[in-house]
């Protein structure tokens, strides 16, 4: 896998999340998205210059043309993808579904039986416990990070790390819908994509791009859904099998 897969698939996720047989699975997710990166903005737009003028240390002044832009980049990030972290915590069920049916789309078969609306209803407490124990694991490594950011000198390679991070973290977000619907533990995925690290890497730079972009960044939990399964199935099941 290149580094280029990931924009790739990226726009293949918004040209599938388009298709007429897909769009009532992709709704539910969208307005979710659009309300909850609303409200990001808004806080973020509140909130913003008070954040830049406490991280950016004393004496960096000179460098401000350059630091600045980065600490931008990477508390929108934090602020995006918090929120980005408690969209998929209420959509999960439906992202899952979502990801069922983009690859029947793509394939003709799903990598189980043909989930139902209410189905995936009734399973939602089993994907609710999944996305908590994705978001004790995603704490537990961004929080020494954000603490980077209030450490004198260690916060000028804050945003670096950050921004690599997220691109991680973001690819075996999107990227589990599609494997668990194949059967693998959220472990498993983790070491299936050490394997993948480039590809999936890309894919969720690419992602991470999107949801800095305005209006785009409302579509961005289903594209990145449909553009995961996208590439699982292409990309990294054939390898698997």
């Amino acid at each position: 896998m290149n580094p280029f897969i990931g924009p790739l698939y990226a726009i293949k996720g918004f040209n599938l999340i388009r298709r007429p047989g897909l769009r009532r699975y992709v709704l539910i997710p969208l307005l979710v998205n659009i309300v909850l990166f609303s409200g990001a903005i808004w806080l973020s737009a509140g909130y913003f210059d008070a954040y830049m003028a406490e991280l950016l240390p004393q004496g960096y002044d000179w460098l401000e043309w350059l630091l600045w832009p980065l600490f931008a980049v990477a508390m929108l990030l934090t602020m995006f993808y918090t929120f980005t972290l408690v969209a998929n915590l209420i959509c999960a069920p439906f992202n899952g579904l979502l990801a069922e049916k983009v690859e029947m789309e793509l394939t003709g078969t799903t990598g189980g039986d043909d989930t139902t609306l209410m189905q995936a209803l009734k399973d939602s407490p089993t994907a609710l416990w999944n996305e908590l124990r994705k978001l004790g694991y995603f704490l537990v490594r961004a929080i020494p990070l954000l603490i980077l950011f209030l450490i004198p000198g260690l916060n000028l390679l804050a945003p670096f790390l950050w921004i690599a991070f997220s691109a991680s973290l973001l690819a075996k977000e999107y990227l589990d819908y599609p494997m668990a619907n194949h059967g693998y533990s959220f472990d498993q995925q983790r070491d299936i994509l050490e394997q993948h690290r480039i590809g999936s890497l890309s894919f969720g730079a690419s992602i991470m791009v999107l949801t800095l972009i305005p209006v785009v960044n409302f579509m961005v939990m289903p594209l990145a859904v449909a553009g995961a399964t996208a590439l699982y199935l292409a990309r990294i099941k054939p390898k698997e099998a």
